[in-house]
């Protein structure tokens, strides 16, 4: 429970892994009302209705790896971009998703580009942590592509490998867009556009260019660190913005109805003040 102002704001806590509040089958019904925080906006119940409403509910970022996000030296040091052996990369899994076959056929093409090995989480061609992030701050573009959902954890990885993160991802939410013109730190490509005329669009970029959309990201991706609110810059911070836009003198769902004697009630005509949960409480 957050106050603001006397008005309480009541939120359910989403895990980072994006799986969603369609995860509990009743939701409409006993969470409609709660603000809910997730790193993606269009996963689908089985009944293809979004538990994600663009008014009420909160894009939050992915929980990048602490050795990446901690101040002064970290697990990689961003290289030189004259250093940097790839224009482009992307990885991680295919997992039968157009997008990310697209972008592995593209690299046999175009091997001295663009890198895009499937990663591997067993195994001897396993990537360790380390090396993980030395293959993904080896290039200029780091790629974004859709996977099971919108979002991809390696959109938040790129700014603190710096490389311009490319979202290839049409329907993708992000976090903050009240305060974050993402146009000055990343670049959206069109999913259906995966072919060579990427490759040449990126490569047309000047370095110097570059080196400025990789420094306003330098400036803003403290908000992706999940530290205390009393940081002057973080996530939580960030949240907080959000939530206070939020308080309004009224709150409605597609799940919340109201009478004429001001009582707000369920799909079911029971009253909220009246609802029990449908299990025991400890």
């Amino acid at each position: 429970m957050i106050n603001f102002d006397s008005k309480v704001v009541c939120f359910l806590y989403v895990n980072h892994s994006g799986a969603g509040a369609h995860l509990f089958r009743s939701w409409a019904t006993y969470i409609n009302r709660s603000i809910i925080l997730t790193p993606e906006g269009d996963r689908t119940d089985k009944k293809d209705t979004s538990a994600f409403n663009t008014w009420k509910d909160i894009i939050i970022p992915g929980n990048v790896d602490d050795g990446m996000m901690k101040t002064g030296a970290t697990v990689f040091q961003p290289l030189p971009l004259s250093k940097r052996k790839y224009l482009a990369n992307y990885l991680g899994r295919a997992q039968k998703k157009v997008g990310r076959l697209k972008l592995i056929e593209l690299a046999k093409q175009y091997p001295d580009k663009l890198e895009c090995p499937e990663l591997q989480f067993s195994g001897p061609n396993k990537l360790g942590r380390v090396e993980y992030f030395q293959h993904l701050g080896n290039s200029k573009f780091c790629l974004a592509p859709r996977g099971e959902s919108s979002w991809t954890l390696r959109f938040y990885e790129s700014f603190f490998v710096e490389c311009v993160p490319v979202i290839l991802s049409d329907q993708v939410e992000l976090p903050f867009q009240n305060v974050i013109d993402y146009t000055e730190i990343s670049i959206k490509w069109p999913s259906t556009s995966i072919g060579p005329e990427l490759l040449d669009y990126l490569a047309s970029i000047p370095d110097e260019v570059i080196e400025q959309i990789i420094g306003r990201g330098r400036q803003v991706r403290c908000l992706w660190v999940y530290a205390p609110d009393s940081e002057p810059c973080s996530t939580m911070r960030a949240l907080m913005w959000e939530l206070q836009r939020k308080v309004r003198q009224f709150h409605q769902s597609a799940e919340t109805f109201w009478l004429h004697n001001g009582s707000v009630v369920n799909r079911n005509l029971v009253e909220f003040a009246k609802w029990k949960p449908p299990m025991p409480l400890p």
